[in-house]
């Protein structure tokens, strides 16, 4: 069952597309990235296959997005708005895991633990601008405080999974993957195989949460 959900934050009007598992054990909140929204390849094989395995996907459109811009806004106003909608994403007794991809997955790290979320996903984790491997985004990784899964892609510009440092998270390797999960032709992977495998690490660490 999908349903849309607007909710009003001090950086403006956000959505959330609920996709409901019929016996919840958890709500997995997903934020999108800078360049793109909820349409992502990722955050919908995650909302489509999740719920049959007992977790509600909470997928979060930032207000940015909402309102029709192309440029996200500066990290301290996607962290505003994320606060802004967290009290809508609470179930009774249902713990919620804070997650996104690449932005949005900053945005979990940073805020996860104040809000009191259960654990970060963070897919594809941009660690550094591509091709500047000095400008280093670790920290926002390892300040999370809250059990960690990275998932990243093989060939990921903004960070390839033997960059990252040693560190209290998990690191799950999507082989041949860009920044967006997807896989050159000549990958010995198919696209649908690489997802699976995303999925498949997504719920296993879930599973080991609750």
């Amino acid at each position: 069952m999908t349903h849309h959900e607007t909710v009003p934050t001090d950086a403006g009007d956000a959505r959330i597309a609920w996709h409901e598992a019929p016996a919840p054990r958890a709500v997995l909140a997903l934020g999108h990235g800078a360049g793109g929204g909820i349409e992502a390849r990722d955050l919908q094989a995650l909302a489509a296959a999740l719920p049959g395995r007992g977790v509600t996907v909470a997928l979060v459109e930032q207000p940015w997005r909402v309102a029709g811009k192309k440029l996200a806004p500066a990290p301290k106003t996607l962290d505003t708005g994320w606060r802004g909608l967290w009290p809508a994403l609470a179930r009774p007794g249902l713990p919620v895991i804070a997650g996104g991809r690449s932005a949005g997955a900053r945005v979990a790290c940073r805020t996860g633990r104040e809000l009191g979320a259960l654990a970060v996903l963070a897919l594809s984790f941009p660690l550094h601008p591509p091709g500047r491997p000095e400008r280093s985004r670790a920290d926002e990784l390892l300040g999370s405080g809250l059990p960690t899964l990275v998932v990243q892609g093989g060939n990921d510009p903004f960070g390839r999974p033997d960059e990252f440092p040693e560190g209290p998270y998990r690191l799950a390797e999507i082989p041949h993957a860009d920044h967006a999960f997807a896989l050159p032709k000549r990958a010995p992977l198919g696209q649908d195989e690489a997802l699976e495998l995303l999925v498949d690490g997504v719920a296993d660490w879930i599973g080991s949460l609750a």
